[in-house]
């Protein structure tokens, strides 16, 4: 199977070498993040797409000097509601109201239960939540790269409060949880590239119930 060979070949790169990669794969990767599954249907997080060659030195600074971080062609930057708020809620629901075309009774009783619940929540455990959405999307975003032939580097090693102030998202209400660096990887530079992926066997990762 194509998908599973492709899943074989990436790894967590560790050395990038500035090779751009073109828009019709980013695209691609951005779509995979778009269709991605989230609870309720939110997608309760936004992906900051950074070309910019200074602003990823920034980044690189406060991400432990990962210089994948500031070598790859495209640094997305996954970054989650700080908070569920009616706003937030009716605009997705209002949304997909439009897209189809009809209003659903147990559609509208199905949002009214979230505006009950959930902007009533502590902050901090609605971004938890919503995080746990992003990343969801961003395993596949490093499927969708795999498939791409694109080298990529899930990092949640570095600075979130940093961050958040760098690419000023407390005023857009989110907050960074996640890292991922794309690109093409440098062969050369990269301790890891020749190594043999590892991971448990079947019978140590599966439990089946017949």
């Amino acid at each position: 199977m194509e998908l599973l060979e492709k899943l074989k070949w990436r790894y967590a790169t560790k050395a990038m070498n500035g090779k751009i990669v073109p828009q019709e794969k980013i695209d691609n990767i951005i779509e995979a993040i778009s269709l991605s599954p989230t609870s309720s249907g939110l997608q309760p997080f936004e992906v900051l797409v950074i070309k910019n060659q200074e602003l990823k030195d920034k980044i690189k600074d406060i991400s432990f000097n990962q210089s994948v971080v500031a070598d790859c062609s495209h640094l997305l930057v996954f970054a989650a509601w700080d908070h569920y708020t009616p706003e937030r809620i009716n605009k997705m629901f209002d949304l997909t109201n439009e897209v189809r075309g009809f209003k659903s009774e147990g559609w509208e009783n199905y949002r009214q239960m979230l505006l009950n619940a959930y902007p009533q929540r502590d902050p901090e455990e609605n971004f938890h939540h919503a995080a746990k959405q992003a990343y969801i999307a961003f395993s596949n975003a490093i499927t969708a790269a795999a498939f791409e032939g694109v080298d990529c580097t899930p990092i949640e090693g570095f600075e979130p409060e940093k961050l958040d102030k760098i690419l000023g998202l407390e005023q857009k209400g989110l907050r960074s949880c996640l890292l991922l660096p794309v690109g093409y990887r440098d062969e050369s530079n990269d301790w890891l590239v020749k190594l043999q992926k590892v991971r448990k066997s079947t019978d140590d990762l599966i439990t089946i119930f017949d």
